[in-house]
């Protein structure tokens, strides 16, 4: 049995900072999940992720996220990592009063 392809966005960890970001259609990397690029169909997802892991001087880490229609990960996993390091509250973390 086939299996369905759920949405996608590429994302990674900015090599200099460590910020996660997210590929737009653009191929620009943003913090912004809401301007990332949607995927739909899995071969040009792997070749997002192809290209993306390939910018070295750029990004660490590239993989396929997955997202509903809307930009809302799918995945608790990926929410806390917006947050950056949880060892302390410092940089976003400091920022965000809810946490």
């Amino acid at each position: 049995m086939p299996h369905s392809f759920t949405p996608k966005v590429v994302t990674a960890n900015r090599l200099v900072e460590g910020d996660v970001v997210y590929l737009t259609v653009q191929n620009q990397w943003t913090p912004t999940l809401s301007e990332a690029e949607i995927l739909t169909d899995e071969a040009d997802a792997d070749l997002r992720l192809l290209d993306a892991s390939s910018q070295t001087n750029l990004v660490v880490g590239a993989y396929l996220m997955d997202v509903t229609e809307d930009h809302t990960p799918t995945h608790f996993r990926e929410e806390f990592r917006q947050r950056g390091p949880s060892n302390y509250f410092h940089g976003k973390q400091a920022e965000i009063s809810n946490v």
